[in-house]
């Protein structure tokens, strides 16, 4: 084994496939499989959300979207060009980072919902998460790379089990560095039948703990959601799916009566700038790549090629 990855989410995944595909003997080794951990929440659309520094995640985030729009020209991946809206009830102020995106226009009148005064309409890579780290996992697999479902207890127990050890534990950082400066944004979601729903929706308006959004997956569509900072709990609580639904029913009214088909949880693992740096481990190298906040699959591309890049590099 050359390469020990720690957590199989969208992060610990695509660093262990551009290892494996350079040619690497890779393991990555995960308390729960990808479909049990936090990625699968997302809604995902391409936007690097809760995350710094800017200047970097402008750097990783151009290489994520160059690699997703690509992958939404392949089947199976999980991975489509979507048309949105961004809107508020309010002036809105374009996020920095859309200065990636080539198609972004103001909303005219007849696009933005009752009561809604401004918004951005523009296409972005739009990310089924299921379907998409089914794909990972099996693309990770066919280069040769190994999934191991077992915890790990300490980084400090990992030395000398391979040279080159990367920790993409996500919000588990907190504790497995341990790293105070991770916290846990909790993301509730509700998966229902969608009633014919084909843009994303974005709401800018509401206050944390609180956000709207939906986001369309052909036969169903993901709702949401909350920005909970500092909370653990992963139980759905049903007063908050009702809160979400009837937001996202007040934007677009064929959401009213909606069929539920599941409820999600997951915990950004938020941190005021994305730790990427690498420090010894014994005899080895220990890489961190973790504190993603609400832009993991965003970010995941832009650094696991650089993680890879200085790791074969050496």
């Amino acid at each position: 084994m050359d390469i020990l990855v720690i957590g199989a989410g969208v992060s610990g995944l695509t660093t262990g496939i551009c290892l494996a595909e350079a040619g690497l003997s890779v393991t990555i080794r995960a308390a729960v499989p990808p479909g049990q951990t936090t990625s699968v929440v997302a809604g995902a659309v391409w936007g690097p959300v809760r995350v710094g520094p800017p200047d970097q995640v402008l750097a990783w985030g151009r290489v994520g979207l160059e690699a997703l729009s690509k992958l939404a020209t392949e089947a199976g991946t999980g991975v489509r060009m979507a048309s949105g809206r961004e809107i508020s009830r309010g002036s809105l102020e374009p996020h920095y980072w859309m200065d990636l995106l080539t198609d972004v226009r103001p909303c005219e009148p007849a696009e933005l919902p009752d009561g809604f005064t401004d918004g951005r309409h523009y296409r972005a890579p739009l990310v089924t998460m299921p379907v998409y780290l089914g794909y990972l996992q099996a693309r990770f697999e066919r280069a040769g790379g190994t999934l191991e479902i077992s915890a790990v207890a300490s980084l400090a127990e990992l030395a000398g089990q391979a040279p080159v050890v990367i920790n993409c534990s996500g919000v588990w950082a907190h504790d497995l560095v341990p790293d105070p400066a991770v916290v846990p944004v909790r993301g509730q979601v509700v998966i229902a039948a969608n009633p014919g729903i084909e843009e994303f929706v974005i709401d800018r308006d509401p206050e944390p703990p609180w956000i709207t959004y939906m986001f369309p997956h052909g036969d169903t569509i993901l709702l949401g959601g909350t920005n909970d900072e500092g909370n653990w709990d992963q139980e759905p609580q049903k007063p908050i799916a009702e809160r979400i639904v009837a937001g996202c029913a007040e934007i677009d009214p064929r959401l009213r009566g909606v069929e539920i088909l599941g409820h999600r949880v997951g915990l950004r693992p938020c941190r005021p700038e994305v730790r990427l740096e690498s420090e010894p481990l014994g005899s080895g190298v220990l890489w961190h790549n973790y504190g993603h906040g609400g832009a993991g699959i965003s970010l995941s591309w832009g650094c696991a090629a650089e993680i890879a890049a200085a790791v074969c590099g050496a």
